[in-house]
């Protein structure tokens, strides 16, 4: 099983107002999955807090990196789960 992984260095304001609206995007995006989906689950909250502090550090102008994973696991999705 690979993983992939993509690193983004902040060293400017430009790139922090990127990495700010990346964030924004990623948490209002989960938060809109856990309402059509996870609705009100232990795990949805659990999720949404981690991406809740993410959007909230990014909002303060600093240097650092953004790293993005992506763990692919063996097996299917339910095949009784929405999709697009």
């Amino acid at each position: 099983m690979s993983n992939y992984e993509a690193s983004f260095e902040i060293e400017s304001k430009a790139d922090s107002n990127a990495t700010r609206r990346i964030l924004e995007h990623a948490y209002d995006t989960i938060r809109e999955e856990s309402r059509t989906v996870r609705e009100e689950t232990e795990d949805a909250s659990e999720l949404l807090g981690s991406f809740r502090a993410l959007r909230d550090a990014a909002r303060s102008p600093s240097p650092g990196r953004l790293t993005i994973t992506y763990q692919p696991f063996d097996g299917e999705f339910d095949s009784s789960e929405p999709h697009d």
